[in-house]
């Protein structure tokens, strides 16, 4: 909460731990939150500081220690981490062990041949980048963004490696990595001694290639699993019932991989439907959605974005109402499928 006071300064809720349900990530001694909050749209120089930081500050207070951040957050690239760099300075360094701050590096982030993909040189340059951006001295997790079938996987496999061993990061991850290449990556990891904690995929009800074999992976490897995008971007929630609000995601011309195009008339029938199991629930659609995808214990956490602390809140009270009954799996089933 912040004071009311010329500079305010942040005061974490001393009941924080009191309500968040937490989950171990894999067979790692590692517990997360199971929502962590995204800095990936609205961390940028399109929103104000003050409204970022109220964000941080109101999921820290509800129990939310884990904060997903990649080098090319924005908009523009690398401003997430310059925003989360300036509240942990002003805010947050005297929290640093209870934080989870993880990152990534796969995708472009800087011209010329060393600023994307999956290199020894790129990954650990982009990693040095984004800890000066931060002010952190390590991260507690970095990992490759996705995969690169120009790099060997080995090349890419032994540069997380040797990010954890110069003490850059705690752990390694990875993200969007197909089923194979995980348990790869996996056992190239654990040869190396440093074993694979966590894997960040995409998953939510109206997207669930992870059910294709990435879970069993991760189940027999005993890998986290941190998902994102369990709202569809905000399409799993209430906002696009009736029409595109002009504030919504879709609507914004900054926003990437999102726009009116990926807004249908199927995909809103599906929507509508399934907000009506919600409401037999006592839930909003978005609480629902977020039930649904931590109703596997596979998945140790979900990664939500929000624009307002209002969001944050309804999305920890999903937490309230975690279990579906038969009849509704069935009928989710019967919508998605």
């Amino acid at each position: 909460m912040i004071k009311d006071e010329t500079n305010p300064v942040f005061r974490a809720d001393p009941g924080r731990y009191k309500t968040m349900l937490y989950r171990r990530c894999g067979r790692s001694g590692v517990m997360l939150p199971a929502l962590s909050l995204g800095l990936w749209q609205n961390f940028g120089n399109y929103t104000s500081y003050q409204s970022a930081r109220e964000l941080v500050h109101c999921a820290f207070d509800l129990g939310i220690t884990h904060f997903d951040l990649a080098n090319n957050y924005g908009p523009p690239y690398g401003a997430a981490e310059e925003t989360f760099g300036r509240m942990y300075e002003q805010d947050l360094h005297l929290y640093r062990d209870e934080l989870f701050i993880s990152n990534k590096a796969g995708y472009d982030m800087w011209p010329g041949p060393y600023g994307d993909g999956g290199s020894r040189k790129y990954l650990v340059a982009s990693c040095d980048q984004s800890l000066e951006r931060t002010g952190l001295d390590y991260f507690d997790v970095y990992y490759h963004h996705r995969m690169d079938p120009e790099t060997p996987l080995e090349e890419t496999m032994m540069a997380l490696d040797f990010i954890v061993r110069s003490g850059r990061a705690l752990y390694a991850g990875i993200s969007n990595y197909d089923p194979e290449s995980t348990r790869r990556a996996t056992r190239m990891l654990r040869e190396l001694g440093t074993p694979l904690l966590v894997h960040q995929p995409r998953y939510n009800m109206l997207d669930r290639w992870i059910e294709e074999g990435l879970t069993d992976v991760l189940e027999e490897e005993g890998i986290g699993c941190v998902v994102f995008s369990p709202l569809e971007q905000g399409l799993l929630t209430d906002k696009y019932l009736a029409d595109i609000p002009s504030d919504s995601r879709a609507a914004q011309s900054q926003i990437i991989h999102f726009s009116t195009d990926n807004i249908t008339e199927d995909k809103l029938a599906q929507v509508r439907a399934l907000n009506e199991i919600a409401k037999t629930r006592d839930q909003s659609l978005a609480q629902m959605a977020l039930a649904w995808v931590l109703k596997d214990s596979v998945v140790t956490s979900c990664i939500i974005g929000a624009s307002r602390r209002e969001q944050i809140v309804d999305s920890v009270s999903a937490l309230d109402n975690l279990e579906f009954s038969d009849t509704e799996l069935a009928a989710i089933r019967q919508i998605v499928e």
